[in-house]
């Protein structure tokens, strides 16, 4: 590290002598105006915060970067909690390291341009890595990208760069980050649920999901009553039914507990509950199958959401009695839940809309329900220093700190080192032994959770790794199509495309990646993919390749046997794909290098034409 006394720039609610007087952990942090605004998509699930214009100060009074630092670098903190819910000791995931903030956003909007000049500056500044989570909106080249041409240069100059996938999942390509020096991460969920029940007037009990802190208790219910039957004169009962803005009576629903649907995904679940919490109701029990994973902060207004099989349960209670009741009970933290990791609903998925020749997301970290530190002041003065939140946002900085903790024990290794001993040992079993599911519980496939969720201590000793070298980006970019002269002015070199590679998507493959994707083979065809590894774990040791894959895809390694002894780290290998059998579409495998101890997994995805 260097010097950072002049990196520490002030601002309102933001004095440099309150921080250094009690910890050392925040070293640096700039702010940057926004000139000119480009849309973006905030990786905090679907909290809709209010916003102000730029304050002219490195201080965070949205919350979203103090969540997310304190994910990646937080110290301890004792008895940390959400009003109760989700205490323990709160700390970082390298509590040790020091952080340096960089403000590039305003509370509206993000520019290209500080977001570029934020990534320069703390290159300039001597960081060792770099943690991003903001998605750029509509991104159609990856040179006009400013986030992927900033990850680019840190990368140059072996910077690791993490960010966030986004949260417009679960449709496909749907992923953003997609650069390939970039460490793009999903979204799971954790062992821990919370649990807001419904109680009907008949005694039955109906598992929810939420967070409130509601008044209500068993003892008393309240009259029920469904949004369509509800709805605001002149309304389209589909409106009503799904508590869209402007579709409730409130006369019909003032005083009662109101069941709403969520067939229309573009109205957030917040602004339904504030629908139904203007209009006087007590409460709100949305059925919605695709989100009951990820619980909504609704503060002190009693809300819970429940799937379709509940839901229909409870319409069918409604519809047999003339006067139907409930309550909903406050939120109780669940432990030790079973399953998980699942993949999260809204985590972004792939394959990258800009190449399908580079398995993306990379990898998968906890963003559902997490607790992360607050700014002491934002939008309102605040009743915790703790929250819960979801997103993509969380699970970019459990990387981060997982990353910061392998250098700590592998400090001369490379960018692409760590980010290889994270992504071969990731594990793809949840916590009752099986393949990890998605929300649907099916099983999930590497364009969902791409290599498997982080394992951070088995990354500390991978056996093998992949160099992905700035050779390698600069040549994907000739093999993407870009002209030279683009490439040279990006990477400041006098690089030369390799001959005749302009415009040749297929040799994407063969770049040093930890991964391997094939965007396109033509049935009766095959394919032949390039990998270089490097032994970092003993001297004299031998792996045996073993080959996972889909029936009819034809999955052949050379050698089957890579033997390392001192003086030989390096060993080359080659795995070809045969079409000729296997079904069109994607097929997703893995092959497996093991010498006794280490399992190095190199997760494939080929797709059938």
């Amino acid at each position: 590290m260097r010097g950072w006394g002049k990196f520490l720039q002030g601002g309102k609610e933001f004095a440099w002598k309150d921080l250094t007087s009690r910890l050392l952990t925040v070293i640096g942090a700039r702010y940057y105006y926004n000139t000119q605004e480009i849309l973006i998509q905030s990786n905090t699930n679907t909290n809709n915060h209010p916003t102000q214009k730029s304050n002219g100060s490195p201080r965070d009074t949205v919350g979203h970067g103090t969540h997310t630092t304190s994910i990646a670098a937080g110290t301890s903190v004792h008895s940390a909690s959400y009003m109760g819910l989700a205490r323990g000791t709160a700390h970082g995931g390298y509590p040790s390291s020091r952080i340096a903030c960089y403000k590039a956003c305003s509370d509206t909007s993000c520019s290209g341009s500080a977001i570029l000049k934020a990534i320069d500056d703390s290159i300039k500044d001597g960081v060792d890595i770099i943690s991003i989570s903001i998605g750029m909106a509509n991104v159609v080249d990856f040179l006009t990208d400013p986030l992927a041409i900033g990850a680019f240069h840190a990368e140059q100059r072996g910077i690791l760069v993490i960010c966030s996938g986004g949260n417009d999942g679960p449709d496909e390509y749907s992923l953003v980050n997609s650069a390939p020096w970039i460490f793009t991460v999903g979204a799971s969920t954790i062992d821990r649920v919370f649990r807001s029940n419904v109680v009907l007037g008949n005694g039955k009990t109906f598992q929810g999901s939420a967070i409130n802190f509601s008044n209500m208790t068993q003892s008393k219910t309240y009259p029920l009553v469904f949004g369509e039957t509800a709805a605001a004169p002149f309304t389209p009962t589909s409106d009503a039914r799904n508590c869209n803005p402007g579709s409730l009576n409130s006369k019909k629903v003032a005083g009662k507990i109101v069941v709403c649907v969520n067939e229309d995904s573009t109205i957030p679940r917040k602004i339904k509950k504030l629908v139904v919490e203007d209009a006087k109701a007590k409460g709100l029990i949305l059925i919605d199958e695709e989100q009951k994973g990820v619980p909504m902060d609704s503060e002190a207004f009693p809300f819970t959401q429940i799937g379709n099989a509940a839901g229909f349960q409870i319409l069918k209670y409604m519809n047999s009695t003339n006067n139907p009741a409930a309550t909903l009970t406050p939120t109780v933290e669940v432990a030790r839940f079973k399953p998980a990791p699942v993949v999260a609903y809204f985590s972004s998925r792939g394959p990258g809309t800009l190449t399908e020749n580079i398995l993306k997301p990379d990898i998968m970290a906890p963003g559902v329900a997490i607790l992360g530190a607050l700014s002491p002041r934002g939008e309102e003065e605040r009743k915790t220093l703790y929250g819960i939140r979801s997103g993509t946002s969380m699970a970019c900085p459990h990387v981060t700190g997982a990353a910061a903790f392998i250098k700590s024990f592998h400090f001369r290794w490379t960018s692409s080192m760590i980010k290889s001993a994270l992504m071969t040992t990731a594990t793809i079993t949840n916590n009752i032994g099986k393949p990890i599911t998605n929300e649907a519980g099916k099983f999930a496939n590497p364009h969902e959770i791409g290599v498997g969720e982080i394992s951070p201590l088995k990354a500390l000793n991978p056996g093998l790794v992949f160099e992905t070298t700035n050779q390698d980006y600069l040549n994907f970019l000739c093999f993407q199509g870009y002209p030279q002269k683009a490439i040279q002015a990006i990477s400041h070199t006098k690089f030369t495309c390799p001959k005749n590679s302009t415009s040749h998507e297929d040799f994407i493959s063969n770049i040093n990646y930890p991964s391997i994707s094939i965007g396109k083979l033509l049935r009766q065809a095959q394919a032949t993919v390039k990998r270089i590894v490097t032994n970092v774990g003993s001297p004299n040791a031998s792996y045996v390749a073993s080959v996972q894959a889909p029936e009819g895809l034809m999955v052949k390694i050379s050698p089957r046997k890579m033997v390392f002894v001192a003086g030989l780290k390096r060993a080359k290998f080659r795995v070809l794909f045969d079409s000729r059998n296997a079904s069109r579409g994607y097929n997703f495998g893995a092959v497996t290098w093991f010498d006794g101890s280490h399992s190095v997994r190199v997760v494939f995805a080929v797709n059938v034409k």
